[in-house]
């Protein structure tokens, strides 16, 4: 069942790359998208998939398109990343009823007692969730994870970090982002990357708010830049990115 349900990108393996990166763009998308700034690439365009054609760092890409989620709210894509990446983490999940007795994580059953002393489920809907909180709530799980702050890092860094994480099998990287850096509406955004290109320096971003932004390609400088700014939500420190892992018990 969870094959049928949530296994559709080794479907399009089979079907070809061209019909992958349109699945990936495109399902559930609505027709009132906001437009792209130039300084983004659609995934889905023909740039976007030639991008991804000679991408060298892409490990992560198939396992997210196998659980890529929708954020079922405005406030929740710190919850559907963390669905994503603990589903392609293979982290064991909860027992979904209408799935049973087949397991996975959701925006719904992702709450535990331990991530009620991180965030309470019930400040979520109004204030969404912090770079910290984020990392906090995937470490309660047993994910080894990395909380890096863009004010005590670096470019060089990040994209030396994350490109090396998203080369290898089962390592992950969410970032926490202001979007208007990035000249997008609006406020600070968390979602997975899924692969780097070297050639024009730039990483993957599944964004989770399929209704507002396909899939997009993002120079390092902007996105590095986009993490640098201040979260006020979280003890005025810069945003960044969370490195994760994890192995099993």
């Amino acid at each position: 069942m969870k094959a049928i349900l949530f296994g559709w990108s080794r479907v399009l393996r089979l079907v070809g790359l061209s019909a992958a990166i349109a699945f990936a763009s495109n399902t559930g998308a609505h027709a009132d998208r906001l437009p792209l700034p130039p300084a983004l690439i659609d995934l889905g365009s023909p740039e976007g998939t030639a991008l991804f054609a000679h991408a060298g760092a892409k490990q992560a890409y198939w396992p997210l398109m196998d659980e890529f989620v929708t954020q079922k709210a405005q406030s929740y894509c710190g919850i559907a990343s963390l669905a994503m990446v603990l589903n392609a983490l293979a982290v064991p999940g909860p027992v979904v009823p209408d799935y049973g007795p087949f397991t996975s994580f959701t925006q719904d059953n992702l709450f535990t007692p331990a991530t009620e002393k991180i965030i309470p489920q019930t400040y979520i809907p109004n204030h969404g969730m912090t770079l910290d909180q984020v990392g906090a709530v995937a470490a309660s799980f047993g994910v080894t994870v990395r909380v890096v702050h863009a004010g005590s890092s670096s470019m060089t860094n990040f994209r030396t970090e994350a490109s090396a994480a998203l080369a290898k099998h089962g390592r992950f990287v969410i970032v926490n982002y202001l979007r208007t850096a990035l000249g997008q509406q609006r406020y600070g955004h968390i979602s997975p990357l899924a692969a780097y290109d070297h050639r024009s320096d730039r990483f993957l971003i599944l964004d989770v708010a399929r209704y507002k932004y396909p899939p997009v390609w993002v120079r390092t400088a902007d996105l590095f830049a986009a993490m640098s700014t201040i979260d006020a939500g979280n003890a005025n420190q810069t945003r960044g990115f969370l490195l994760l892992d994890y192995t099993k018990h």
